[in-house]
């Protein structure tokens, strides 16, 4: 085999290298951090104001996993609540995502059912509006 051919051989062997990594990294799945990434940029003021009036409560939510397969919020103002959810964020995959809705009640826990979810690390992000004011707080989790 003489130089001409390696060389034709070798730039043919590199074409077929770079075709198939774009074939893989066009099929690659790209998740965002989530969907309405720009929409919660825009809304960041907003977000700083619902963390800082949670750093003024003097009871804060508590979220820690619970017996079985469940997830248990320890928060006094329950009772105050009008309206709130609980958004369990996984980094790993999108399709994991949960969200609950908080309910308005006179006990200080809820406890909420994650059976189906699958084990790895999860954010969990609480949102809630109490005496028209709107609150936040996160926390991560390992299942």
């Amino acid at each position: 085999m003489n130089w001409g051919k390696s060389i034709v051989l070798a730039f043919v062997l590199f074409a077929a290298f770079i075709g198939v990594l774009v074939t893989v990294c066009v099929r690659q799945e790209v998740s965002l951090v989530s969907k309405t990434y720009y929409q919660e940029e825009l809304d960041f003021q907003a977000q700083m104001d619902r963390k800082r009036n949670t750093e003024a409560l003097v009871d804060r939510p508590d979220i820690r996993l619970g017996e079985g397969q469940s997830l248990k919020i320890t928060f006094a103002g329950f009772s105050q609540l009008e309206k709130g959810r609980l958004n369990l964020y996984s980094p790993s995959d999108a399709t994991q995502d949960k969200t609950f809705a908080l309910q308005p009640t006179t006990a200080s826990d809820q406890i909420l059912s994650i059976g189906n979810l699958k084990k790895g690390k999860y954010i969990a992000r609480m949102t809630w509006t109490m005496h028209d004011k709107e609150f936040y707080y996160e926390t991560t989790l390992y299942l």
